[in-house]
């Protein structure tokens, strides 16, 4: 049957919409109204009466409501397909069952309303599962139109911008959100499932802890005082393990005021961890059987990155950061024994820029973040940072100059970070005095001398691990998602001129 057609002028449609709902409401006809009780959603009647023969009539009679997608029709007999929460079904409007009258209003309907539907599940002769509808209902009269069908709505920007939107004509963008969600429940179901207690820890701090970030900065007026939002929630977690709890774990929202691009969103989601009596390579451990556990929900096995096809249960590998800068600059004899001088030299005959304050495991870190972290396409724990730049994880026990700390890389991003933790308070307090004097030299992502958490670990911290997992990244892994701004949901974009 002939689409029915639609104006395509965007300002004229706007309008007409705006003309009928004035004529609704001085007919009487709520366009908004309070609730509406279904019988079946739309998928309970896709598998419930999935068994009608084409042209069967089932005898059973359910109200369902959904947004219209689609119409079409043609003289005594039309079609709509419902949409709602990611499933389809067709309705069938017939002058027989609804009446002359009832028949006009709702075809007069148009595409983008919200609307309840009452009559008997039937296959029409052409073997579409259908609703014959005996009563249509007004649900929300939508007063912008959607997308056209065919060009559909391709804009990131305004995908981004109007995800409600993007939910309603993407099917991707419906999948891309379950697949968070899935995400998110099997990462608590995991560390549950390990007897780790769930907490929650101040979004609100009086000082920025527990990451090298730079943080976002707001004012308190009751307390006249400034505060910031976490970069990490690392610290309190240590606290509660100094006050003797096993095991802990946090699932929620972290803020850098950092650069957006495609990995980076000022807000994002983290699952940090810390564990008792456990160590780096714990830590390993709980991360790979995370990735593997939350691939296994969504159902993936594998994954495309940069063109190499991953088996995510089988291809996982181990590198010590100096090995894999060595590797990328094709310098096997490098070492963190080398002269300053030396690995400087070596930092401007690579395209590495450095500053003068930086000592010799800063500089191999820039040397390795430059060459080497985007030649990892496979997950790749990348292990045994220089103490330069892990202020808050334990000496190696093997090289004191490293430190028990490793990166999950795949595909050239970071999935987790991980170490053992210092508990020496009086290293802490010497590390967090070195930060603090790199932020007072101009360094924004610097630590400050958090004097609550070295109390804490004057009382005593127990040996311990932690662990913190990016879900967004995660998310973006497994559902072939180019862009951060598609895992989630509400990205931060630049305001927007209304």
């Amino acid at each position: 049957m002939p689409a029915l057609s639609e104006p395509q002028d965007r300002s004229t449609v706007e309008q007409g919409r705006r003309d009928k709902l004035a004529r609704l409401r001085a007919a009487g006809v709520d366009a908004f109204p309070v609730g509406f009780r279904r019988s079946h959603t739309l998928a309970e009647v896709q598998r419930g009466w999935e068994t009608l023969d084409p042209g069967e009539e089932s005898g059973d009679v359910v109200r369902v409501a959904g947004r219209v997608v689609l119409r079409r029709g043609h003289g005594r007999l039309a079609f709509w397909t419902l949409r709602h929460d990611g499933d389809e079904l067709q309705v069938m409007l017939a002058v027989d069952a609804l009446g002359a009258d009832q028949f006009a209003v709702a075809t007069d309907l148009d595409v983008g309303d919200l609307v309840g539907v009452e009559g008997q599940v039937v296959r029409s002769r052409r073997g579409e599962l259908s609703v014959k509808a005996s009563e249509v209902f007004l649900l929300g009269e939508s007063l912008r139109p959607l997308p056209d069908k065919w060009h559909g709505l391709a804009d990131v920007e305004v995908r981004s911008r109007q995800r409600e939107l993007d939910l309603v004509v993407n099917p991707a963008a419906r999948a891309a959100m379950r697949l968070r969600a899935t995400v998110v429940q099997t990462i608590r179901a995991e560390m549950l499932a390990r007897d780790y207690v769930e907490v929650e820890t101040p979004v609100l701090q009086p000082l920025p802890g527990g990451a090298t970030a730079r943080p976002f900065v707001t004012h308190h007026n009751a307390l006249d005082s400034d505060l910031y939002l976490r970069v990490a929630g690392e610290l309190y977690l240590k606290r509660l393990l100094v006050g003797g709890v096993d095991r802990v774990f946090e699932l929620g929202r972290m803020f850098r005021n950092e650069g957006i691009d495609s990995r980076h969103n000022p807000e994002f989601t983290m699952m940090e961890s810390n564990e008792a009596w456990a160590d780096y390579r714990d830590m390993m451990r709980l991360t790979r059987d995370l990735v593997l556990a939350s691939a296994d929900a969504v159902g993936v096995t594998e994954v495309q990155v940069g063109g190499e096809r991953v088996v995510l249960d089988r291809d996982w590998d181990e590198v010590t950061l100096l090995d894999a800068v060595r590797a990328a600059v094709g310098q096997p004899d490098l070492a963190y024994d080398w002269p300053l001088d030396r690995v400087r030299e070596l930092c401007e005959r690579t395209g590495v820029k450095w500053e003068p304050g930086w000592g010799t495991g800063k500089l191999v870190l820039e040397l390795y973040e430059k060459h080497a972290e985007h030649r990892l396409a496979r997950p790749t724990f990348v292990i045994d940072y220089p103490a330069e730049v892990a202020p808050l994880a334990h000496p190696h026990r093997d090289d004191p100059f490293l430190t028990e700390r490793f990166e999950l890389i795949v595909g050239g991003r970071e999935y987790a970070n991980a170490y053992s933790e210092l508990t020496d308070p009086d290293e802490q307090r010497a590390r967090m005095q070195a930060q603090a004097l790199a932020r007072a030299g101009g360094d924004d992502e610097a630590m400050v001398v958090d004097e609550a958490y070295l109390r804490a670990l004057e009382l005593g911290l127990p040996p311990n691990a932690g662990l913190g997992v990016g879900v967004d990244r995660l998310v973006m892994l497994l559902g072939g998602l180019s862009s951060i701004r598609e895992a989630v949901l509400f990205p931060q974009l630049r305001p927007e001129e209304l």
